[in-house]
């Protein structure tokens, strides 16, 4: 049986994200590694602070101890922390966010990335950038950041939180072939976002499982192949 280790900086998406991989992996070990404190220093600095990106280090050292076959990095706001330990962890890191961000860079030529936090928003953005380079592409980003929604949903309000984010989606959809969901928590809001603005919708939980999965197949092949 192969494990993942899925690695969270806030309690919200861990739940969703167990169905999709009874889904997509069936058979497959999901160990949890959870700190919500991350996310709270996160926003509360505005930026992944130092302190933040040595404990997110350490859980990524602590579920290869745990014996994971691939790391799953659930928080695009810390993504690129993920891709400076790359280089010193002994396992595969996927990136919750990576292959969303792929998909919308290689497809649409005008993308809007909707986020509820500038610190997951400017992340988001300079990857699917990032993802448009490597592929070769011309491609304009589009602002979504919803102000307000992350305080509303905090508050106690989902009702404001979604209105807020609806609202934000449908301008930046006029500017927009592709919405790209920066926050897996919000692929809840994908079929909604997507009738209401009449654009396509993307969003990083299957999408990020499924690169779980074809990690786990490639380290499969080089393992018999070696």
């Amino acid at each position: 049986m192969k494990t993942v280790v899925a690695v969270y900086t806030g309690q919200g998406l861990a739940d969703p994200l167990k169905a999709v991989f009874q889904e997509v992996l069936p058979g497959c070990r999901l160990v949890n590694i959870i700190d919500d404190s991350l996310i709270g220093d996160v926003v509360k600095a505005g930026q992944v602070p130092p302190g933040v990106a040595r404990r997110l280090i350490q859980y990524f050292h602590h579920a290869e101890e745990l014996g994971a076959d691939v790391i799953l990095n659930t928080c695009s706001s810390v993504g690129e922390v993920a891709d400076a330990a790359r280089g010193f962890i002994g396992v595969p890191i996927v990136k919750i966010d990576e292959a969303m961000a792929a998909k919308a860079a290689i497809g649409y030529d005008r993308i809007a990335v909707l986020a509820t936090l500038p610190s997951t928003l400017e992340p988001t953005m300079r990857l699917v950038q990032k993802q448009a380079d490597l592929a070769g592409r011309q491609v304009t980003l589009v602002n979504g950041l919803a102000e307000g929604a992350f305080d509303a949903l905090v508050g106690g309000k989902p009702e404001e939180h979604d209105r807020i984010l609806l609202e934000t989606a449908k301008r930046a959809a006029s500017d927009a072939d592709v919405i790209v969901l920066a926050q897996g928590s919000m692929a809840r809001m994908e079929s909604k976002l997507r009738e209401e603005t009449g654009k396509p919708v993307l969003s990083s939980p299957r999408l990020g499982v499924e690169a779980v999965k074809a990690a786990l197949e490639l380290a499969a092949e080089q393992g018999h192949t070696a």
